[in-house]
């Protein structure tokens, strides 16, 4: 039986006191109900993590935590704190975080690790929710769908009934209570609904999570291209689907019948390429089918995990949250409608989303109040209204991500409060103090809308002053906003104080102190060794075949910082490491990907990122066409999102990827040598070496060569691979009859160059064909290419070349 911990009543008490009118700090409320270390299994401890406002006006998240032991709780809260970092970090949680509260479960297991983990022993734990990835073990090596196990469920009931719904005043089977129990395992795996599941260990599990929300907060439905993870789904049947990401429709139908996504359509999608319908290069496959249904854009949360929500799902998902999901209501509350006084003064109180304001407009029988600036006041004596007049105030929240009127419209981005001039409001009394105000669990974002709430007397306005670093800022409409964007911040940390006074009422007052974060975040890059680098003002590198990136987000305020990605602008992708690997393993881009149970990552080819790894083997048949593997030159760019929700500078460099391979090394030279070198047999490594005298290479024999010099010129007949990286070669060079591979990158001749007769053997079957490889070089003589098996190339990495070009390889 689940023990009740008396800390619980310090959570009702908090949650009393704000709905009252108090202002709730989170981070009291964290050093309160934590104070309590010896929590063993069996106890149930609930931790008010972000609360912006009455829970029955809220969308409530509880995490949960399964699996962790009375010894990982720090490790559980360092799992919430990551989870919701990323969460946050991802619109449109980063805009419209202030209409949820989050509270943590703390409920110990007694074992670590949950049920049928197939990388983690694959036996059954002792855990308090029997969280499982199946019923019976083993699982299968493939299993990602953890649920509740026998007795799980029962007990989430049971501590929701019994611990946070008395806390939060709500029903336990509220619409607006969202379960997410994160399990205590490195394993990917989740499952949507009312009550979802993450693996909070993994990588990707704060991704789970959002994809998740994605299905039980926003209808959304999955976009993959299969059911069972390396099958192939379907076609999809010869009908319009019922999903408002999912379509058959042409772009030009789409138009016609003003259908689905149709406002959206030609926008750059925020998940990578262009937004797009049933069109020959539209986004075929999604709802499991393989074929013959498509999705809005190339990539996206629904499809693969770590890509962002794109317009179209966002738009609903924005719809969802201001509508408090199934209550279908944005929130406001206002001055109770009736009759009111004709020297009264009405207020609204609305939501308040992070970067941008709602829209409050007041009307006096039906006309227009002007000059009003978005005041949530009207002071009525003010206006020489007469009895029986009729007032209007309209609340809508205009959201760019909103672009349907019957969304902006409606009741859940459209509220309406309406009076008329009769008889007065009584007097009432009024403490001077805030009543809610923008979170102070961290430092407020450089470009957020401020706000705080004041209580409302009937005949006045309180005073607000705010101090921007001591010095009183301007506010001739008495705002309770401030719109810190518009504001002349210096870099780094600011100090912004609030007051609220009652002057010729009161002498009491009330203070908020925020820090602003006007210093970005960064994500400073690591990359793998290169073959060679070349000149520029970028960073660009040579590789073959895939290179590593290690991010290492980083901000000079607390929190977990998120690091992203975006590859050859397709999209802004969470940067989390690498699949099924430890914390700090770099990132792999590979020309095809790297495979991870069946789903594949860090591909460079057709496609993009978002790739099951079936779809490599895609030939001209198949939906999309040909899998092509992605040799060649990519821009790849990254930064970082502070746990403020501050996004940093993106930084970026270039890569490319050649194929092919470097052989094994017989002997190896460095330093001077003088004379000449001949190389007659094996392969003949040059490394910081300096020739004087010229170089050959007779028949068979290989070279490589890297960040050396050549005094005398190149000279090679029949050799087997010849490959020079950031090497001076001065004298005219002449490569001819090479059996397999011909790779010059990054190299200076000073001198003519002559490729002839070479045979470049493919390194990669499905790419095909290619010729010799030259990119970026500088090239300061004559090029000729002549006889080759195909054309010269430079997979995108262009050579400077200052003399004439004759034969195939005149293109470059």
């Amino acid at each position: 039986m689940l023990r009740k911990k008396p800390t619980i009543f310090t959570l009702i008490l908090v949650l009393s006191l704000f709905v009252s009118g108090m202002v709730f700090s989170a981070d009291d409320s964290v050093k309160q109900t934590n104070e309590s270390t010896d929590l063993q299994p069996g106890d149930v401890n609930v931790v008010p993590l972000q609360i912006t406002g009455p829970p029955e006006e809220r969308l409530n998240l509880i995490l949960l935590g399964d699996g962790y032991t009375a010894e990982e709780m720090d490790k559980f809260h360092a799992d919430v704190d990551r989870n919701q970092n990323v969460q946050w970090s991802v619109e449109p949680f980063r805009s419209y975080r202030n209409y949820f509260n989050v509270y943590v479960v703390e409920t110990p297991s007694v074992d670590s690790g949950i049920s049928c983990d197939p990388d983690d022993g694959n036996v059954r734990m002792d855990t308090v929710y029997n969280l499982q990835y199946a019923n019976q073990c083993p699982a299968d090596a493939l299993a990602r769908g953890i649920t509740y196990g026998s007795g799980g469920a029962q007990a989430r009931n049971e501590i929701l009934a019994n611990h946070v719904a008395p806390a939060l005043g709500l029903s336990p089977n509220a619409q607006n209570i969202q379960t997410l129990a994160l399990a205590n395992t490195f394993t990917y795996g989740g499952i949507g609904g009312v009550h979802a599941t993450t693996s909070a260990g993994s990588p990707q599990g704060p991704l789970v999570s959002l994809h998740e929300l994605g299905h039980s907060l926003g209808n959304l439905q999955d976009e993959y291209a299969y059911r069972d993870r390396g099958v192939p789904g379907a076609p999809h049947p010869n009908s319009e689907p019922n999903s408002i990401h999912h379509t058959r429709m042409t772009s030009e139908e789409m138009i016609q019948r003003e259908a689905k996504w149709w406002r959206w359509l030609g926008e750059e999608s925020e998940s990578g390429g262009i937004i797009r319908a049933a069109d020959p290069d539209g986004y075929e496959s999604g709802l499991y089918n393989g074929s013959n249904v498509w999705r809005p854009s190339l990539h996206s949360m629904m499809r693969h995990t770590g890509f962002y929500f794109d317009q179209v799902s966002r738009e609903h998902m924005v719809h969802r949250i201001t509508g408090m999901r199934n209550a279908g209501e944005m929130p406001v509350s206002s001055t109770p409608e009736g009759e009111v006084g004709e020297s009264d003064v009405l207020w609204v109180e609305t939501m308040h989303p992070r970067f941008h304001m709602l829209d409050v407009t007041w009307e006096i029988n039906g006309e227009a109040v002007n000059n009003t600036n978005n005041s949530r006041y009207l002071a009525l004596s003010a206006l020489s209204v007469e009895q029986g007049d009729e007032i209007k105030v309209t609340v809508q929240d205009r959201t760019e991500f909103v672009r349907d009127p019957q969304h902006l419209d409606g009741p859940r981005m459209t509220q309406i409060r309406e009076w008329i001039i009769g008889e007065a409001l009584p007097e009432i009394d009024v403490e001077v103090k805030f009543t809610n105000s923008s979170s102070q669990e961290n430092a407020l974002a450089y470009d957020e809308i401020a706000f705080v709430q004041t209580p409302n007397p009937n005949d006045r306005m309180l005073t607000v002053t705010w101090e921007l670093n001591g010095e009183e800022l301007p506010n001739p409409d008495n705002s309770r906003l401030l719109d810190l964007s518009a504001l002349d911040l210096p870099d780094g940390a600011s100090e912004l104080t609030v007051t609220v006074t009652d002057p010729g009422f009161s002498d009491d007052s009330d203070s908020i102190t925020w820090i602003v974060d006007n210093g970005l975040p960064t994500a400073p890059r690591t990359l793998s060794d290169p073959l060679t680098s070349l000149s520029g003002d970028e960073e660009h590198n040579i590789y073959f075949n895939e290179f590593d990136m290690f991010l290492d987000p980083q901000d000079d305020q607390p929190g977990f910082v998120v690091g992203e990605l975006r590859l050859n602008g397709q999209g802004w992708f969470n940067y989390f490491g690498f699949p099924d690997e430890p914390e700090g393993t770099p990132f792999t881009f590979a020309h095809s990907g790297t495979d991870v149970k069946e789903l594949t990552y860090g591909n460079l080819g057709s496609f993009g990122l978002s790739i099951a790894t079936f779809e490599r083997t895609y030939t001209e048949d198949d939906p999309y066409g040909p899998f092509i593997p992605g040799f060649g030159t990519h821009t790849i760019e990254h930064r970082a999102i502070d746990a403020t929700g501050n996004i940093g500078d993106a930084e970026e460099f270039q890569a490319t990827v050649l194929p092919g391979d470097l052989p094994e090394c017989t002997d190896t030279l460095s330093g001077n040598i003088n004379g000449g070198l001949t190389v007659k047999e094996g392969v003949t490594c040059l490394d910081s070496a300096q020739v004087r005298g010229g170089l050959t290479v007779e028949n068979g024999a290989s070279l490589i060569a890297f960040d050396s010099s050549i005094n005398g010129g190149i000279k090679t007949s029949g050799g087997e691979v010849i490959q020079l990286f950031g090497t001076t070669v001065n004298g005219n060079s002449a490569i001819t009859g090479t059996s397999s591979n011909i790779t010059l990158a990054g190299n200076s001749f000073n001198g003519g160059l002559t490729l002839s007769q070479n045979n470049q053997i493919s390194a990669n079957e499905q790419y095909g064909e290619y010729g010799p490889i030259l990119s970026g070089n500088d090239i300061s003589g004559k090029l000729t290419c002549t006889g080759n098996n195909a054309t010269v190339t430079d997979f995108g990495a262009s050579n400077n070349i200052s003399g004439k070009q004759s034969g195939d390889c005149g293109g470059l």
